[in-house]
């Protein structure tokens, strides 16, 4: 029986996802998996020939690589790159199905680099996904003198595993469009699998400690990998492109800017933005425009306080219909504690009024004046419009590129009466359905950061994230940075310094 032919068995999709072995393998202790029992009869024959069948394609072959080097403020970085690997069997693009491996060089050595080993060393799964278009292989880079985050992850000791991603755009060579959800996921768990599966062929690189890194829709991919590994919502589209099979959850994962949660981030930014009707980037606010504004705001307490969510001191977080409450004294603090970062470091205020400062202390913030000062981009409703124009309803599109909406509050108001997309599809692009669930693996740790001045998506949005994070349990380092639009990479030492803080 060919791997072909095994693919037509209908529980193959779950087999896929168990280790390829028919004896009883042990999860590592620092895991927070529990041992999975020994395959048995038919599924162990299964398991045998996929073995067989799977490794020829899914091996990293360590011969195949090329020896370069960059020069980073003086500093020669060298390092091996094993490039252009395929990560799935039977990619949906054979051209955007692939990742590159790139090594400190001392490894090959014996060496160390910034106290790590061969070993140890962690693995940076940095991803070039933004609006939800296909992402490209991030290899280090020279912008100019600038180095890349790929680049400083290789000169701090850090392996780097950096994959091509499915995007919205993606066509096959018969022209369907094959990276509409929740293809960037998948593939995205299929890079971690074919790590883990390749372990013992890797020369460097702990896969116990792989981290995910994005920006804006990659940051939201960064955020729902760590959020939901091993997850068996993903089970089937990983056997429709035959991903190595084993565990996709990770050790942390680096959010910048995460465009996320996207069937709630209408309310989110109607309850900070509602009330702005003009700025020079936004699509100008129709009548339709302002009095969904109006309801999207109305709706968003609901929604917030359903949560359930606690602050670090155990305050139960809630908004009230007048905007006041525990969640908004919450997002206060975090624009409080950015602006006093400003005020401390003696920062351009960039004409800011909406806080006062009393003997060097930020003392109130007005989040209304906020908005003012930050201004409006996108017209209401932000994410999931009427006409479906949107990326993000390009992403819940059709594989014949038909937009889909993603909410019902908008849908209702589609005069095209255009498709809502499946809840399964929407369910496996939101990592709030899966932290703190069972038979889930969120990574322990996980970094957040939405500049003080970014409107692409509001505050509340990455807040949320956050604090469902630490309720379940989870280490969470969310700042809102001063003088930060929409955008990531920006301050790669402090990254790279909270790396080494969670890894040694």
């Amino acid at each position: 029986m060919t791997y072909t032919q095994l693919l037509k068995i209908p529980f193959l999709a779950a087999l896929l996802s168990l280790p390829l072995s028919a004896a009883h393998i042990s999860a590592s202790a620092d895991t927070g998996t529990q041992p999975l029992p020994p395959l048995t009869g038919e599924a162990a024959a299964i398991a045998g020939i996929l073995a067989g069948e799977n490794l020829p394609h899914l091996k990293l072959n360590p011969a195949s690589y090329t020896d370069e080097t960059l020069i980073v403020g003086g500093q020669t970085v060298a390092f091996r790159a094993y490039r252009d690997i395929p990560y799935a069997v039977r990619p949906r693009d054979r051209e955007r199905e692939r990742m590159s491996i790139f090594i400190p060089a001392a490894y090959f050595s014996g060496g160390t680099v910034n106290g790590y080993t061969a070993k140890t060393a962690p693995i940076f799964l940095p991803n070039g996904v933004g609006g939800y278009m296909p992402g490209e292989i991030l290899a280090p880079a020279l912008d100019g003198t600038k180095a890349n985050a790929s680049l400083v992850a290789l000169s701090r000791g850090l392996v780097v595993a950096a994959p091509a991603i499915r995007g919205r755009t993606d066509r096959n060579k018969e022209g369907v469009y094959v990276g509409k959800a929740p293809a960037c996921i998948v593939d995205y768990k299929a890079a971690v699998r074919f790590l883990r599966y390749n372990a013992a062929l890797l020369p460097a690189g702990n896969t116990e400690r792989i981290i995910a890194s994005g920006t804006s829709a990659g940051g939201a991919l960064s955020a729902l990998l760590g959020a939901s590994g091993n997850s068996r919502d993903y089970d089937e589209e990983l056997a429709a492109i035959a991903a190595a099979p084993g565990r996709d959850d990770i050790y942390a994962a680096n959010c910048y800017c995460p465009i996320t949660n996207l069937e709630h981030a209408d309310m989110a930014y109607e309850w900070i933005f509602a009330g702005v009707m003009e700025s020079p980037a936004a699509t100008p606010m129709t009548a339709d425009a302002i009095a969904a504004s109006a309801r999207l705001k109305e709706l968003f307490p609901s929604y917030l306080n359903s949560l359930i969510l606690k602050d670090a001191v155990g305050t139960p977080m809630q908004v009230w219909t007048d905007g006041s409450g525990s969640f908004t004294e919450y997002i206060k603090a975090i624009y409080r504690a950015s602006a006093q970062s400003a005020v401390d470091g003696k920062m351009p205020l960039d004409g800011a009024d909406w806080f006062t400062v009393k003997d060097g202390k930020v003392t109130d913030i007005d989040l209304a004046k906020y908005a003012v000062w930050a201004t409006r981009l996108k017209a209401a409703p932000a994410f999931d419009r009427f006409d479906r124009s949107s990326g993000e309803n390009d992403v819940f599109g059709t594989e014949d590129n038909t937009p889909r909406h993603f909410t019902d509050f908008s849908r209702q108001y589609d005069t095209t009466h255009g498709d809502l997309a499946p809840d399964t599809d929407i369910r496996r692009m939101n990592p709030m359905n899966y932290i703190g669930t069972a038979g889930v693996r969120t990574a322990p740790h996980f970094r957040i950061r939405h500049g003080a001045k970014d409107r692409d998506t509001a505050m509340p949005v990455p807040a949320i994230l956050a604090l469902r994070l630490q309720n379940a349990g989870v280490a969470v380092d969310f700042s809102a940075p001063w003088g930060q639009g929409h955008g990531g990479d920006y301050d790669l030492k402090e990254l790279f310094d909270w790396i080494d803080h969670i890894c040694k």
